[in-house]
């Protein structure tokens, strides 16, 4: 796994020491040699990479990584240019159209939301092929948590997006009222006419980013 070596390697440095994390590198690098496991190895971290601590501005929390050929590159609800756009991600898309009539775009690469301040962060960062979920409980919440702690601390206004009921679980740790949380229905298929569809994240997002100086998301995928 590619190592974090910008401003998150500081906020997370002690988790790397702990024994949870030492069992769970070992577990996830067993699983890498034996099987046939997503994202790609040095695509694990990507969303710190591409999103330093910094330069947070938004959260949008996933549960796993898809789990089909050649769709996780490690931001949550993203894939490859070239693959498939997944059903949530058609929904999320349909949402961003009607909230503020951007576009539907022809790929699923939300690369362009990461290196603007949106950090894709999926709760558990690895996953059998074709197994959701395998991945659960082995020790990457605990790493992720420790994540969402350092962001709960950063002395800023964020914006949480917290779609579906695993991610505002996560809701109890944000505390800081600096913090903007936003909590709708989950955008897949089965959950996304409960309320996810006229939820307006992004515009509820730029609202409340411009309204602290801050530099709004163009989320316009291009």
């Amino acid at each position: 796994m590619a190592a974090i070596n910008n401003d998150w390697l500081e906020a997370l440095n002690d988790e790397f020491k702990k024994p949870y994390y030492k069992k769970l590198f070992a577990t996830v690098n067993q699983e890498y040699k034996t099987r046939l496991i997503f994202p790609p190895a040095d695509d694990v971290f990507n969303a710190f990479h591409l999103t330093p601590l910094h330069k947070v501005k938004v959260v949008i929390l996933g549960q796993d990584p898809y789990h089909n050929n050649g769709q996780a590159h490690g931001l949550c609800f993203s894939v490859k240019k070239g693959v498939e756009i997944p059903p949530s991600l058609v929904n999320i898309y349909q949402e961003l159209h009607d909230d503020l009539g951007c576009a539907i775009p022809e790929h699923g690469c939300l690369t362009k939301w990461a290196e603007q301040g949106v950090l894709m962060l999926n709760t558990v960062l690895t996953v059998r092929a074709h197994q959701a979920n395998s991945h659960r409980g082995i020790g990457w919440e605990e790493f992720t948590d420790a994540a969402i702690m350092a962001l709960n601390g950063q002395d800023r206004p964020i914006v949480f997006i917290l779609w579906g009921s695993p991610a505002q679980q996560k809701a109890k740790m944000l505390n800081n009222p600096k913090h903007l949380i936003l909590k709708a229905p989950h955008p897949s298929p089965l959950s996304a006419f409960r309320g996810f569809f006229g939820s307006r994240p992004f515009g509820k997002t730029n609202a409340f980013l411009e309204a602290h100086g801050i530099e709004p998301i163009d989320w316009q995928i291009d």
